[in-house]
């Protein structure tokens, strides 16, 4: 079981948000869950990679070449993929992956995020997608949200999709109601 984070290559200004990488990383790794995320060794993501190193967690980082270039890579990972482009790069991690969850970050965990939602919604995957509602960091996309279903942009089913939780622990929680279904679906899906 490995679950993919989306995460901001800064720490934000507020440390809750480093604290709630962190203990989504000690979590991840108790649990047994690998982690799959940017490959990166700054902000929230080397946080998260790092909680969940020295937890014993399986940590999987998929980077593109020019992030590596740039010396952000993170080097102490279980495993570390390095790929031609960022969408190679979404591609992997969305393969490797049995969900995904996003945590506080910038327009790049946004449009991550969007993306394997959008794949999912389309039939592409039956994988649970998450935000990890950090100090209230998504309140105003959650309104947003909710305001599409409103002006008939949205489905409400396909809003209902997306997972939203307050804490590591009610998210684990709520993602284990969902995984194994998914997982299910998606091998079904992959075999046809």
């Amino acid at each position: 079981m490995r679950l993919a984070v989306y995460c901001g290559s800064s720490h934000g200004f507020d440390p809750i948000h480093a604290d709630a990488a962190r203990a989504l990383g000690g979590e991840l790794a108790a649990a047994g869950v690998g982690l799959v995320y940017g490959g990166g060794n700054v902000g929230l993501m080397g946080t998260i990679a790092d909680a969940a190193l020295a937890g014993g967690g399986e940590v999987i980082g998929v980077i593109p070449q020019a992030l590596v270039d740039r010396e952000v890579a993170h080097h102490g990972l279980t495993e570390l993929h390095v790929t031609g482009s960022m969408h190679e790069r979404k591609q992997m991690m969305a393969d490797l992956s049995d969900g995904f969850i996003a945590l506080p970050g910038g327009i790049g965990t946004m449009e991550e995020l969007f993306e394997v939602w959008t794949w999912g919604q389309l039939g592409y995957h039956a994988k649970p997608c998450a935000l990890l509602n950090v100090g209230g960091y998504y309140d105003g996309l959650i309104a947003f949200l909710d305001s599409m279903v409103a002006s008939g942009f949205l489905n409400g089913e396909h809003r209902a999709m997306l997972i939203e939780v307050d804490s590591v622990g009610d998210l684990l929680d709520r993602l284990a109601d969902h995984v194994p279904q998914a997982v299910d679906k998606w091998i079904g899906r992959r075999d046809l």
